[in-house]
């Protein structure tokens, strides 16, 4: 790519550098050419913009694009996530809204990175808080996600309409506070406004206590924290936990409960059969 660094027009020399890197046999688009990649024209064909804008663009001229048609110029150019997510940056001085493939499962890289965590419990987490991912430690030491339907793995429903997790809470007001507030920050910056209004509605008929924390219009990040929970079999746990971003997934995050002292650890090896 393009050393654009010190370029005013760094959006220009992008999607120049884009165009320039395309195949235009490949694409069907023949005829004898002194120079490599793809006309103006053709881009601005491919992307449904006129030609003058795109070269405006290019030039540096005409203001800032809309972030669709940005997105119509990752398509024509063939972009990577990383190339769109970039093309943002340089064109509006933001991300793009995140993408969700999918809400079911995920890789089994990160299955397996999980599972390389015997005696931390940890999870995979939407930006609604749905739970699509664990491995045997939370299992055993948060929830028994695996026994569950799907929509009862979210921790918005746990902690507001299940009265056995309400109570596992040694405080359940800051995390019921926590929950609401990064919901708020997180479904705003990933774009999940549909989901997030069909929660909202459900938990704010089923909850006065939703419905309270959710008036506040509190937002945090997930970042780290503390968290102790009451376990059936063994007793108080205590751990300090981290949310880890997930690369190309920014609809995801990696939450890992490490043990916050050694009585916790020795319940950990207990409750994990490793004693």
């Amino acid at each position: 790519m393009t050393d654009v660094g010190g370029d005013a027009n760094r959006l220009g020399a992008f999607l120049k550098d884009r165009r320039l890197r395309l195949d235009a046999t490949a694409l069907g688009l023949g005829g004898r050419r002194r120079t490599p990649g793809l006309r103006r024209e053709e881009v601005a064909q491919r992307a449904h913009i006129s030609t003058t804008w795109y070269t405006w663009l290019e030039q540096g001229r005409g203001g800032a694009p809309s972030a669709r048609v940005l997105d119509s110029l990752a398509t024509a150019l063939m972009m990577t996530e990383a190339e769109r997510e970039h093309l943002f940056l340089v064109g509006l001085g933001h991300p793009p809204k995140a993408r969700h493939p999918s809400r079911e499962g995920i890789s089994g890289r990160l299955q397996r990175l999980l599972d390389a965590l015997p005696l931390m419990p940890a999870t995979i987490a939407t930006a609604t808080w749905d739970i699509i991912g664990w491995n045997r430690a939370a299992r055993l030491a948060l929830a028994d996600y695996e026994a569950m339907a799907p929509e009862a793995r979210n921790i918005l429903r746990r902690i507001f309409l299940d009265p056995a997790t309400r109570g596992a809470q040694l405080d359940w007001e800051p995390v019921a506070r926590f929950l609401v507030a990064t919901f708020r920050a997180e479904t705003a910056r990933t774009g999940e406004n549909a989901r997030a209004a069909e929660l909202v509605a459900e938990l704010s008929a089923a909850s006065p206590d939703f419905a309270r924390l959710w008036s506040e219009n509190d937002v945090t990040l997930t970042g780290d924290g503390a968290k102790t929970i009451r376990h059936a079999a063994a007793g108080e746990l205590s751990f300090e936990f981290s949310s880890f971003a997930i690369d190309g997934r920014p609809d995801l995050r990696l939450l890992v409960y490490v043990p916050a002292d050694a009585a916790t650890q020795d319940r950990m090896r207990h409750l994990c059969g490793t004693q």
